[in-house]
């Protein structure tokens, strides 16, 4: 009976602390443990569950992206990685976060602060006709009627079940005001110019450092190459207090109407880029950063076609979908009086 006392305590401790120190281990994974799991040949699903099922301590910094990507592991481990250290704990949280980006192929934009990322909404970008040339970005914004009718053409209801879904179809359902402004011009002509603009006045997203890293996923977007485009940094022109303007281009009156890849909209494109360096970590997937501090104001993050002479559908870029949903694309932010460069 002594004996039965003495060896129990001890049969116990071997047992609980060894599941002790597994538990431990199980806690926290870091980039290391990662490229150990690919290495090893374990299944991305094995190898994601575990990311769910731990505690994340991963370098995300561009360097440690780079190293993870050469080290093999795939897009789906990253964006788990990227998703768990964004703190979507627990792994009940973090898992329809990876699926959802998986099912609906939206591309997605993300500031990067202390090496995790923190998502930018997709924006409501406005199409509309003008009869002013694009001589520079200030001229447009001085025409009234065309920022009370991107105002008007938003469709907020659409938008907002396209925004927190995260469908593309949703957003393929989201209109543009290029009707309306077609109405109201008193006398039309062969060429017009499309301007491309964000409701509001100003962006709710900050940035809190005048030199803002970001993360770009365009990957896997149906109908596009997304070796086609880049990721840009644009300065958004204010016009009326009521919408932003990213850019214009002239255009045969019916051109947004064209089902036909046949509209070079890119060609003659008035914008104001900002230099930035870009990283590609994947493929589709870009770490991007003003080369310089930005002034207080209002900026985007868009997607842009490599080639000056791509061509488009302007059916595709009035309703949102394929290369027209790239074209489209936006993500806007400002830059605070007060922002330093981190």
């Amino acid at each position: 009976m002594m004996l039965h006392r003495f060896l129990l305590p001890m049969v116990l401790s071997l047992v609980v602390v060894p599941m002790a120190a597994l538990h431990a281990q199980q806690q926290t994974m870091t980039n290391a443990d990662l490229v150990k799991l690919v290495q090893a040949g374990v299944p991305e699903s094995a190898i994601i569950a575990s990311i769910h099922s731990s505690t994340p301590n991963f370098d995300l910094s561009s360097d440690g992206l780079i190293a993870l990507h050469k080290a093999g592991v795939t897009e789906g481990e990253l964006q788990a990685a990227i998703a768990a250290s964004g703190g979507a704990h627990p792994a009940s949280a973090a898992a329809p976060a990876i699926s959802a980006r998986s099912a609906t192929h939206v591309p997605t934009v993300a500031f990067i602060v202390a090496g995790s990322p923190q998502q930018i909404p997709l924006e409501k970008v406005q199409l509309a006709e003008t009869k002013n040339k694009p001589s520079s970005m200030n001229s447009l914004a001085s025409d009234t009627m065309l920022g009370q009718t991107m105002q008007a053409g938003v469709n907020t209801t659409a938008w907002e079940v396209a925004n927190h879904t995260g469908s593309y179809a949703g957003y393929t359902a989201v209109g543009t005001a290029g009707g309306l402004m077609s109405g109201m011009m008193s006398r039309r002509k062969p060429t017009v110019t499309y301007v491309w603009g964000i409701a509001g006045a100003s962006s709710n997203n900050v940035a809190t450092s005048t030199l803002p890293a970001f993360m770009v996923n365009l990957a896997d977007v149906p109908g596009v190459n997304a070796d086609d485009y880049e990721p840009a940094i644009l300065k958004l022109t204010p016009a009326q207090n009521s919408v932003r303007l990213l850019g214009a281009t002239q255009g045969k009156e019916d051109a947004r109407s064209s089902p036909a890849a046949d509209w070079e909209v890119y060609s003659n494109f008035l914008e104001e880029r900002v230099a930035i360096q870009k990283q590609t970590l994947a493929p589709g997937q870009y770490r991007i950063v003003p080369t310089s501090p930005l002034l207080p104001g209002e900026y985007g993050v868009a997607l842009r076609p490599l080639s000056k002479s791509k061509k488009f559908s302007g059916a595709d870029i009035m309703r949102g979908q394929g290369d027209g949903m790239i074209f489209d694309a936006a993500w806007s932010f400002q830059v605070p009086a007060g922002a330093r460069a981190q």
